[in-house]
């Protein structure tokens, strides 16, 4: 957890551990604006809503811990 200005903020790290190669345009767009471009690629994102949303979208291709 970070410490920003009095409140803990969670963390997710999201790794892309399938290739986006095949799946359909929104997904791959999901992936893209989760700032995901490489295979094994680890990205730490705040735990919000609108991240979450889009996790559940590509639940297939990632991992999150």
């Amino acid at each position: 957890m970070k410490y920003v200005g009095g409140i803990t903020m969670a963390e997710l790290k999201v790794t892309l551990t399938k290739s986006p190669i095949g799946a359909k345009p929104k997904h791959k767009a999901t992936v893209k604006a989760l700032g995901l471009k490489k295979m094994h690629q680890t990205v730490t994102h705040k735990d919000n809503a609108a991240i979450r949303g889009m996790l559940s979208h590509v639940r297939h291709l990632v991992t999150v811990s």
